[in-house]
């Protein structure tokens, strides 16, 4: 089988460098707010973690070449669409719910909307560079 294209470089690598930027922003900012003050919000810093290991597992899975890792970033931004439309959609609709703001809050708009266009890059990305059968037009 053979991979149309690879993260190695060109949009594939601005895509695994914004996951790479989104994983460390949203990991780190979260332990910042769970270790300094957990108790005020501990629902929204802790679904920032698990944004952050969403992103880290999505960074790892494009970035390298293979069915497990292609595995591994198909379930990562797949998890992470959800979550940003589902945290999203609920903040919408109830702004208090959270007491302090998530990565995936009003989809993103504390993160220019990146984090709601990201897992369609990504999905997209994922399709585009699919493994294709021998003897098949690429």
């Amino acid at each position: 089988m053979a991979v149309v294209s690879s993260t190695s470089s060109g949009a594939g690598r601005l895509l695994v460098a914004v996951y790479g930027v989104f994983a460390l922003a949203a990991t780190a900012r979260s332990l910042v707010q769970l270790g300094t003050r957990a108790g005020e919000a501990p629902l929204a810093y802790g679904l920032s973690a698990i944004a952050g290991l969403v992103y880290v597992a999505a960074t790892l899975g494009l970035a390298e070449v293979g069915p497990d890792p292609r595995r591994l970033a198909w379930a990562a931004v797949g998890f992470e669409l959800v979550g940003v439309l589902t945290v999203g959609t609920l903040t919408v609709l109830d702004p208090d719910l959270f007491p302090d703001q998530t990565v995936w809050s009003e989809y993103g708009a504390g993160y220019g909307w990146l984090p709601l266009v990201l897992p369609f890059a990504g999905i997209a990305w994922l399709w585009h560079t699919r493994p294709t059968g021998a003897g098949t037009a690429q």
